[in-house]
């Protein structure tokens, strides 16, 4: 049976690529993380079934508010560190700004989903970006890579 060390081990390589991308290079990031951790790889295949176990099994996305599951399975440890949180949600959650950016990888669950309006996959949203993080269509589970571990919850921009 899986755990949250093991979550943290899969996700090892992803969070040292994610240190090595810029956020504020929305386009070029995406595109490296859809080349380096393509959806239909083993990596991202394996990722997926181990998230969608911990959240099953109730060891991950443990918390709610609103709705929206979430947990935090690892915690940045500095400014040039990635945190990772992971939500379960079909709806919108809350208001945020990504002081650092945000880095998405999203996972449908059920439905044709869709984070934003995007379809599964990543996302990237530069530094000082706000958004309301919304599913339609169907249920993901998503995991947030946020640099130096900066959100800022506020129901509008700032």
């Amino acid at each position: 049976m899986a755990d949250l060390e093991t979550l943290r081990v899969k996700l090892a390589p992803v969070v040292e690529f994610a240190r090595t991308l810029d956020p504020a290079e929305t386009d070029d990031a995406k595109a490296k993380l859809d080349e380096r951790f393509p959806l239909s790889g083993d990596a991202m295949v394996a990722l997926r079934a181990l998230v969608r176990e911990g959240i099953d099994a109730g060891w991950l996305a443990d918390r709610e508010a609103g709705g929206v599951r979430f947990s935090r399975v690892r915690k940045a440890e500095g400014l040039d560190d990635v945190s990772v949180d992971v939500v379960h949600m079909n709806q919108a959650g809350p208001g945020h700004t990504h002081p650092n950016g945000e880095m998405d990888l999203c996972f449908t669950v059920s439905g044709d989903a869709r984070f934003d309006r995007q379809p599964e996959g990543w996302t990237v949203y530069g530094p000082g970006s706000w958004h309301v993080p919304t599913v339609t269509g169907g249920v993901m589970d998503i995991l947030y890579f946020l640099p130096g571990g900066a959100i800022r919850f506020e129901s509008e921009p700032k």
